[in-house]
């Protein structure tokens, strides 16, 4: 009992329960619940109308698709990682949320080296850049009356570049849509009639579930693999996260980092927190998911803000 009294009271658990309970508010609207007008540095979806808030990277695509400067979105890529850090990537995100989930598949994960680890790392700078470049470009050739050639060009990936093979919408957009058609469909059509439009399927939609289960098979072996090497949102937060308020505190006195490196292994992010400042840890990949902080036996790490 005093063992399953510890696990409950652990930070780890209350950041289940607040991932759980933002992934069914995102969803709100099934419920009866006011979508509002916010937008969150998370990975969402564009895909359907049943959802309480919107995120900022599909926003700032479709704003610059409509020649609008997308003030919102930047605002929200800007103060929420000033204020929270990204926080949001480990706390409230719902594609962080199913990584997390999926960690639990396996119990021993691959070790991935650290020269391999920092190389990556880029990966989803460079995959922000494509989106900012993409949609930055195709904004202001429309904006000077010269971008009807390029938009046609790039057809479906026109509006959001990024949301047409993005695994969060069709994970939670396009699969259930999909899936709910099925359902519809079982009622006028054989069984044969449904496999037959399943072989029928865009190259687009083909696209997509390959993307989406290698992005799934990546974040069983590698916890939060995503995150950390191919997330755009996450690049774009970690831009910010170097001057958040929120950080860690390392109490160098409490600390056996000689003999200990529990908070480390225990990081999903990979943050080297025993070679940083102990007196605040600010990483541009930590996502304050805080299991550094349950993980050390001897209490030597506590979040800390300003």
């Amino acid at each position: 009992m005093p063992r399953l009294k510890d696990k409950l009271l652990k930070i780890n658990t209350a950041r289940r329960i607040v991932q759980f309970l933002s992934f069914l508010l995102f969803c709100g609207t099934v419920y009866g619940l006011t979508a509002v007008p916010i937008l969150l540095p998370v990975m969402w979806t564009m895909g359907t109308s049943q959802k309480t808030v919107g995120d900022a990277l599909t926003a700032m695509q479709q704003m610059l698709y409509q020649v609008t400067f997308p003030w919102l979105p930047l605002a929200a890529f800007i103060i929420i990682p000033i204020l929270f850090g990204r926080a949001t990537c480990g706390w409230i995100c719902p594609f962080g949320f199913v990584q997390d989930i999926l960690t639990l598949v396996k119990r021993k994960h691959a070790e991935v080296s650290l020269r391999t680890h920092e190389s990556m790392l880029l990966l989803k700078y460079f995959v922000l850049g494509v989106i900012v470049f993409v949609s930055g470009t195709l904004s202001a050739s429309l904006a000077l009356g010269i971008g009807g050639g390029y938009r046609n060009a790039l057809g479906v990936f026109a509006p959001a570049p990024f949301n047409v093979l993005s695994p969060a919408d069709t994970l939670f957009a396009v699969l259930p849509k999909a899936f709910s058609n099925i359902i519809y469909e079982s009622a006028t059509k054989s069984f044969w009639e449904i496999i037959g439009g399943v072989q029928t399927l865009s190259v687009i939609m083909w696209i997509r579930l390959v993307v989406l289960v290698a992005v799934l098979a990546l974040v069983i072996y590698v916890p939060r693999g995503w995150c950390k090497y191919l997330c755009p949102v996450g690049a774009a937060l970690a831009f910010m996260n170097r001057f958040s308020f929120l950080g860690l505190k390392r109490d160098p006195v409490k600390c056996t980092k000689a003999d200990c490196r529990i908070c480390v292994e225990a990081c999903p992010m990979n943050v080297r927190i025993l070679d940083m400042p102990w007196e605040k840890i600010v990483d541009p990949e930590c996502i304050y998911c805080l299991k550094c902080v349950d993980a050390c036996p001897a209490k030597a790490l506590k979040p800390k803000a300003p």
